[in-house]
C-alpha cells in the first residue's frame, strides 16, 4: 500500500512539474509575441497615425457591454462526496461588462476575455468574478475564504495554492462558508485547511475532466 501511495504521488508531482514546465515555456512564447506585437502596433502608428487611434477606439466603444446575464440556469445538487454540482447551463460566451452570477463564488457562466492568472498565483484582495471564471474555464481551483477563515488556514491554504499550478486564491468576503473551492460547474466547502477534502478537491479537479478547455494558460492574463 506504501509503495502504490508513493508511486502516485511521485506521479502527481511529475505531472504538476510538468504543467509549470509548459507553462513557463508558454509564458516565454507569450512575451515574445508581445514584443512582436508592440513592434507592429508602433509601428502602424506611425504610418496611420491618428486614423488608427480613432479606428480603435471606435472598435472598443462597440464592444462595450452593460451588465450581462450569467447565463447560467439550473442549481447546485449536492453530491455525497461533499461536492457540489452544478446542473444546468453555464455559458461561455466573452463579455467586457459585469456579469449576474446565479452563484457565489461563480463556478461558471459568461466570463472576461481576459483571465486571471492562476499558475499558483495568491491575491490578498478581492477578484473580479469575470477575470476567476475565465481561469476556472482554463481548468484551475480557486480558493476562497472570507473573515471568518482563521489565519492559520489562509496561511497554509496559500502554500498549497503557491505550490500548484492551474490554481488561485482569493479573498471572498460575500461567501457564505469561511473556506470555499470552486472548479468550473462544482464547489465544495472545507471545514479548514487540514480538511483531507481539500486534497482531494484539488486531485480531481485541478486540469480535471470538467475543464472546458484543458491546457489553456493560465500566466499571462491578469495578474490582478
Amino acid at each position: 500500500m506504501g509503495s502504490a501511495k508513493n508511486t502516485g504521488n511521485a506521479a502527481r508531482k511529475a505531472r504538476i512539474e510538468e504543467m509549470r514546465r509548459v507553462e513557463q515555456a508558454r509564458e516565454r512564447r507569450s512575451r515574445i509575441v508581445k514584443i512582436a506585437a508592440s513592434t507592429v502596433v508602433a509601428a502602424g502608428l506611425v504610418i496611420g497615425g491618428v486614423a488608427v487611434v480613432h479606428a480603435q477606439s471606435g472598435k472598443k466603444d462597440s464592444s462595450a457591454s452593460d451588465s450581462k446575464s450569467g447565463d447560467g440556469s439550473g442549481h447546485f445538487v449536492a453530491g455525497s462526496d461533499g461536492v457540489n454540482t452544478w446542473k444546468g447551463t453555464l455559458g461561455r460566451t466573452h463579455v467586457t461588462g459585469t456579469v449576474n452570477y446565479p452563484m457565489h463564488p461563480p463556478v461558471g457562466g459568461n466570463h472576461n476575455p481576459v483571465w486571471l492568472n492562476c499558475n499558483g498565483d495568491v491575491y490578498t484582495k478581492a477578484v473580479k468574478d469575470e477575470n476567476a471564471v475565465h481561469a476556472l474555464e482554463h481548468g484551475a481551483v480557486w480558493v476562497t475564504y472570507n473573515k471568518k477563515a482563521s489565519a492559520a488556514d489562509v496561511k497554509a491554504l496559500a502554500t498549497k495554492v503557491k505550490s500548484t499550478p492551474y490554481s488561485l486564491m482569493s479573498p471572498y468576503d460575500s461567501q457564505k462558508d469561511p473556506i470555499m473551492l470552486s472548479a468550473w460547474g462544482h464547489q465544495r466547502t472545507v471545514k479548514s485547511a487540514s480538511d483531507p477534502a481539500v486534497n482531494t478537491f484539488f486531485e480531481k479537479f485541478v486540469q480535471g475532466s470538467q475543464t472546458p478547455e484543458p491546457g489553456a494558460a493560465c500566466t499571462g492574463g491578469l495578474s490582478q
